[in-house]
């Protein structure tokens, strides 16, 4: 066979999905992500769909990789032994944080805890102010009496984050030397390559976060290259940003904290495409897996984006309660609901789920693996939406006895209730749980929820996507094909990127317009060489923005720079303020008059498109309804009702184009299932998608 294959993998909490393009053919499966070994998970689904695909390995031309080791180390807190070297006076930076408080009068408000302890936090005399200016040269000696303390301590990474390095970051780059001449085989992060920004504390945590997962991630992507080669690979190996975009091995092993959310990431390009090929304008992407649920708004077919991310948060997943990351990410919400999050009955005897979760091992109670907790998949299987003969593609077999022990015993007898309609409460708090932060990521955004079209995808999102539809008062539900391993695929329709970032604090009216464009410039030539590094012969699309606020606040809005010649002053000037004030109105409904501007911050995002969307899997043929047959009932029960019916069963694989499926009703595939509730019916429309409406539309 001559056709080269495209393979995008994504390593989940729970399972590891792998999905295979070649031509106009997709294959995909999940597997059990191996936490003892990663890429033991990896090579065995890549086996899986290479065998379905009657390739080899020689025959794959690109493969595309995300996960979540990253994220779950600074979750788990299992990084690498870090150090910290940072400016004389300014030790506790990470302790301190910002000062401020997310929950402003509880008096027991819980933080969390710094990656680096205090003890592996040293400093050196040394001082450059916030115009790059040095006012304290650095201490040589110093550096080297702290890199012998390092070596003392048995720290695995060091970070370095010197006061204003973002102004000039002469002085971290002699630390690192030094360090790097006494600390061979130690890891070194630089603050000022990590996340060149002001604000002291988001940039060390962002530095500290690099440091603390970079030998985990090295280490885990040395041997996978090397397992790759070992079974003949030569092909490309491209890692999943946060950011949407993809970038080299290389570059993933100098900043892994840039991949925390390179798998959400993925669903998020796969949703934008979806929305593209159906001609949707405003959606609402929701990906349920494992462990987690993420929602994003996508507009006309771009995801939200931003440059402030958190991760551990500690408290309801509050903004503030988390460790702040300087990155480029796909704006999203990301909660502790997925088919794994562990339900119980809480001190008021209301039913929680999550955030905690069973992972992959011991997994749900139904796994037999272990676990004893119930968990979401657990009552989905008691109260009919899953097939136990029939879980994830037949390969593995569920325990429903294990199920109803878990359930009865940790919620059902606590609340004097059958372990059924037990199930059903679980089904509806995570439900509602997702629903609810649906709603506040839209308010948070200025974004009308009610209107658009939810994308549904992800191993548990098809369970629920209708049911949350029913209090999120959407009309339209769309479960694309493979939707079980929305992820894997998203990697094979994103485009090689990289952004740099670059603060420049100055007020418009007396840019100094050279100094932006030497900035710019920079920014490009090394957004370009990572990019090329990839995708050399692909022509590039740059993309210019500048973070801009009025003069006194604390954030910024982004607008896009238009002129990256910068050749005519009260142009440029006029064009920023304008883009500034249109996206200011916007966002806040009012201007602050006669307020003078500030630009703080410059980002330049180089991009080769080499991803293949959707579209390129031909669907040109006319839909005509279909006859279609149920292969059998199973007994559900009714979420509105609580009262178990007869629901009719269909096998995805078998439903033609046209078929039409009204609820209640159970659609089945290999990586997932639908429940279509009573107040939809389904339609497998274009490219093999179940477009589910509202039987009586609300207004």
């Amino acid at each position: 066979m001559s056709l080269k294959a495209k393979v995008g993998i994504d390593i989940g909490g729970t399972f590891t999905d792998v999905a295979l393009e070649i031509d106009t053919l997709r294959h995909t499966t999940k597997v059990l992500t191996t936490q003892e070994g990663p890429e033991i998970g990896v090579l065995d689904g890549l086996a899986k769909v290479m065998e379905a695909a009657g390739v080899v390995i020689s025959q794959v031309s690109l493969i595309i990789h995300g996960t979540t080791l990253a994220t779950n180390a600074l979750i788990q807190r299992k990084g690498a032994l870090t150090g910290l070297l940072t400016t004389e006076g300014f030790r506790d930076v990470l302790q301190i944080r910002g000062e401020d408080r997310y929950e402003q009068y509880d008096l027991s408000i819980e933080l969390p805890k710094p990656l680096i302890a205090r003890r592996h936090r040293l400093t050196v005399p040394e001082r450059i102010d916030a115009r790059g200016h040095v006012r304290i040269p650095l201490d040589i000696k110093a550096v080297e009496r702290a890199a012998e303390d390092f070596r003392r301590l048995g720290v695995e990474a060091v970070a370095v984050g010197f006061l204003h390095s973002y102004a000039n970051s002469t002085h971290e780059e002699e630390a690192g030397e030094i360090l790097a001449r006494y600390l061979s085989d130690v890891s070194i992060s630089l603050s000022s390559k990590v996340a060149p920004e002001m604000r002291e504390y988001d940039r060390f945590s962002t530095a500290a976060a690099n440091a603390y997962v970079q030998p985990l991630m090295s280490s885990y992507l040395d041997r996978l290259e090397s397992r790759l080669h070992d079974l003949g690979s030569n092909c490309p190996l491209l890692l999943m940003l946060s950011s949407g975009g993809l970038t080299t091995v290389e570059t993933a092993k100098r900043f892994p904290v840039r991949l925390v959310e390179s798998g959400p990431a993925g669903g998020a390009a796969f949703a934008a495409d979806i929305a593209k090929t159906h001609g949707l304008g405003n959606i609402l992407s929701f990906d349920m897996g494992g462990t987690t649920a993420k929602l994003c708004l996508i507009d006309d077919g771009t995801p939200h984006r931003s440059r402030d991310f958190e991760v551990d948060r500690v408290w309801r997943f509050r903004k503030g309660s988390g460790l702040p990351l300087r990155i480029p990410v796909i704006e999203m919400v990301e909660i502790g609901a997925g088919g794994g999050s562990h339900a119980a009955v809480d001190a008021l005897n209301r039913v929680t789920v999550g955030p905690e979760s069973a992972g992959s091992f011991p997994g749900p109670a139904c796994y037999g693996l272990g676990g004893t907790a119930p968990t979401v998949t657990d009552a989905n299987l008691i109260v009919g939406r899953l097939d136990a003969d029939n879980f994830a593609g037949g390969s593995m077999t569920l325990d429903t006895q294990a199920s109803f022990k878990a359930l009865d015993t940790n919620i059902a007898t606590n609340l004097s209730m059958t372990a059924r309609l037990s199930a059903l409460s679980v089904t509806e708090v995570v439900e509602e749980n997702m629903a609810s932060a649906a709603k506040v990521h839209a308010v948070e955004r200025g974004a009308d929820i009610s209107g658009r079209v939810m994308i549904a995808f992800g191993g548990g999102a098809p369970l629920h996507a209708l049911r949350m539809a029913d209090k999120l008062s959407i009309n339209r539900v769309i479960i694309p094909a493979g939707a079980g391993v929305g992820s894997a695929i998203g990697f094979l329709r994103a485009p090689v990127s990289y952004e740099v970032v670059r603060s420049l604090h100055q007020l418009i009216d007396i840019l100094d317009l050279n100094a932006v464009g030497i900035l710019l410039k920079r920014s490009e030539e090394e957004a370009a060489c990572v990019v090329r590094s990839a995708a050399e012969l692909m022509d590039l699309e740059v993309e210019r923005k500048v973070s801009m606020r009025y003069v006194g606040q604390g954030h910024e809005i982004e607008v896009a720079v238009s002129d990256a010649s910068i050749s005519d002053r009260s142009v440029f000037t006029s064009s920023l303020t304008q883009a500034f004030k249109e996206a200011y109105l916007a966002f806040y409904g009012r201007l602050v008059p006669e307020g003078p501007l500030e630009c703080l911050t410059w980002s330049v995002n180089v991009i080769a498109n080499v991803g293949q969307s959707a579209a390129a899997f031909k669907d040109e043929h006319e839909i005509f309804p279909s006859q279609t047959f149920p292969s059998g009932t199973r007994r559900v029960t009714d979420p509105e009702t609580g009262e178990e019916v007869d629901c009719p069963v269909y096998d995805r694989a078998t439903l033609s184009k046209g078929a039409h499926i009204t609820g209640p009703a159970i659609i089945f595939e290999q990586e997932t299932s639908t429940f279509i509730s009573p107040n939809f019916s389904a339609l497998v429309g274009k490219f093999g998608a179940l477009d589910c409406s509202r039987k009586e539309p609300k207004q």
